[in-house]
């Protein structure tokens, strides 16, 4: 596809859209040029998380190969890099060797017969992770107001494709049972309950004599949040957002 055939109107649809599904996808940009080019400063690019071009125009096979390593290994790690494309002879004269990193850019081989150099931002767009808060106690209305200022899609639904979630059972003798039951099937990341120990004990017992997988009812935090002294339902939800935020931290470690 020519360069003048693709408009940014059909870019930025395609990633609204894209956001809209919750499907991860890269943005690449093509920030500088040097000597000859196919493409020039300002085109831009979206590819899928697999790396595959899907709309837009910022070069040849070989600078694509190239792009696509770049738009894994940034949507896999939620950070965006820059990606300086150069031939050999430009590549032996700045001293870099290809896949080398370096004062924040990563040197690619262009092997295009334009032997042209190019320098490439790839931003990776992560759709933003499930934070599901079940129940409408003084808790859980505390928790949803905190956690709006944090990157967490708030719902209190379990249902949908399959993505990063993070649940917590705050019904507080309202269908414990129930919720805690349908918040380990829900495969999350994370999930924690509100309530003693003994209570969380016993529901434990009652669900895995049900045929609740026992391992995964061992690992929910019970009681929710890390041990701050929390008394009141705001403090209780901040200790809850802040053992959320460390397990997200550490797991993408």
């Amino acid at each position: 596809m020519k360069p003048a055939a693709v408009t940014v109107e059909r870019i930025d649809a395609l990633a609204r859209e894209m956001r809209a599904q919750g499907t991860p996808f890269a943005t690449a940009t093509i920030v500088r040029t040097m000597d000859s080019t196919a493409a020039s400063a300002g085109a831009r690019a979206l590819l899928t998380a697999q790396g595959e071009l899907i709309e837009g125009w910022v070069g040849g096979g070989c600078v694509r190969a190239a792009l696509g390593r770049a738009a894994r290994a940034a949507v896999a790690r939620g950070e965006p890099v820059l990606v300086a494309l150069r031939p050999d002879d430009r590549l032996a004269a700045e001293g870099a060797e290809p896949c080398e990193v370096r004062d924040g850019m990563i040197y690619e081989r262009n092997g295009c017969a334009s032997k042209g150099s190019m320098d490439v931002f790839v931003e990776p767009v992560v759709p933003l992770p499930d934070l599901v808060v079940m129940g409408d106690g003084p808790v859980a209305q505390a928790l949803r107001a905190l956690a709006r200022a944090f990157d967490f899609r708030l719902t209190d639904r379990l249902g949908g494709a399959a993505r990063e979630r993070y649940v917590v059972v705050a019904t507080q003798g309202k269908g414990d049972a129930k919720a805690l039951a349908e918040a380990v099937g829900a495969g999350a990341a994370h999930v924690a309950f509100v309530g003693s120990r003994r209570k969380a004990a016993s529901l434990r017992d009652k669900l895995a004599g049900q045929g609740v997988e026992r391992a995964a009812l061992d690992a929910v935090a019970a009681p929710a949040g890390l041990d701050i002294g929390a008394a009141t339902p705001d403090e209780i939800a901040l200790s809850i957002l802040a053992e959320i935020v460390q397990a997200r931290r550490k797991g993408a470690q």
